[in-house]
Order: C-alpha cells, then sequence, then structure tokens
C-alpha cells in the first residue's frame, strides 16, 4: 500500500475538510507545459529519484565518500501535488517523500532538475473529487473551493495545488483527486 501525505482534519465545513499539515520534505520539479501534461513531463525526473538517480546523504559527513555514492530507492508515496506558479503554463510538480526522511538523510538528486524541498507546517482547505486530471477540473474545483473558503471566512494564501492520489491507469470515475488552498 502507498504512504499518503498525513494530516489532521481540524474541521469539516461547507464544501471542505481544513486540515493541518505537518512539516515534510518534497522532491519536486518545475516544468513549463499545460497542466494535463505536467505530471507525465515531470514525472521521468521524478521517478528517476526515487527509483535511484540520487546518492545518499550519510548523516555523519565524515562517512566514506564510496558510501555517500550509493543510489537509494525510495517508496513512492500520495499524494503527487501540481502547484501552479505565477508564470502561465508553470508547474511545481512534487512528490511527497516519506516521512522516515528528514533534510539530513534524504539522498542528494542526480538530476539537477530535481531540488528537495523542506516544506513548513501549514493549514489547508481541501475538497475532494474524482475525474480526469484536466485544467478544466482543476479551474472547477478551485473556484469552487475558493468561494467555499470565503464563505468561512478564512484568509487564502497563494494559489490552490492539485493534489493527484492514483496512477493514470486507474480509471477517471474511480480516480481520488484534492484542490488543497494553502489559509492563513
Amino acid at each position: 500500500m502507498t504512504e499518503q501525505q498525513p494530516y489532521q482534519v481540524l474541521a469539516v465545513l461547507p464544501g471542505f475538510e481544513l486540515r493541518n499539515y505537518p512539516a515534510h520534505l518534497v522532491a519536486q520539479v518545475t516544468v513549463h507545459s499545460s497542466i494535463e501534461a505536467a505530471g507525465n513531463t515531470a514525472f521521468r525526473y521524478l521517478f528517476g529519484y526515487i527509483s535511484g538517480k540520487n546518492r545518499s546523504n550519510p548523516s555523519d559527513p565524515s562517512q566514506d565518500p564510496a558510501i555517500h555514492s550509493t543510489p537509494v530507492k525510495i517508496p513512492m508515496t500520495a499524494p503527487v501535488v501540481l502547484h501552479p506558479q505565477a508564470l502561465d503554463e508553470t508547474y511545481t510538480v512534487a512528490f511527497v517523500l516519506p516521512e522516515t526522511l528528514s533534510t539530513d538523510t534524504a539522498p542528494d538528486p542526480d538530476d539537477p532538475a530535481v531540488t528537495i524541498v523542506a516544506m513548513p507546517e501549514s493549514r489547508g482547505a481541501a475538497a475532494s473529487f474524482s475525474g480526469r486530471w484536466t485544467s478544466r477540473n482543476y479551474l472547477d474545483h478551485a473556484a469552487a473551493l475558493g468561494e467555499a473558503v470565503s464563505a468561512a471566512g478564512l484568509t487564502p494564501l497563494g494559489l490552490p495545488r492539485f493534489a493527484l492520489f492514483d496512477p493514470p491507469y486507474r480509471p477517471w470515475f474511480l480516480r481520488r483527486n484534492e484542490v488543497v488552498q494553502t489559509v492563513e
């Protein structure tokens, strides 16, 4: 079973769950493409990273450099997160890394396109839905979430992100997706 990013449900409000996400690590790539193609474009880089195109990161820097160059396979986790950037048709696509990894123990990527980022603890409004990974689905659900967040008196921070929990071969009507809006 695929490990999923942990969170705590703080409240269930009309149209969304208010959640607390603990600090965590992501492996991410920024791509310039449509939202429909962003996941596929970034996937090869991110999959390469978790499949061993990396170097172990020793907890003791004085360790033998040969040990530091050992590739590490990392289990797949969910969700894959697509976060739109301010520049049109630009998305940061991220794999949430397992809880067992820290900034000191996460392997270093071999590919310079992949970066490891420590994400701080955050509060988010999350709305789940099924369906295809399309721009229209993202925009419609993000708009509905934005209205629900405003109606609840919360202040959104930044652009909402698209969280994908299932592989692309899963039938679209069985896919679990979420739009998540960080809130103040």
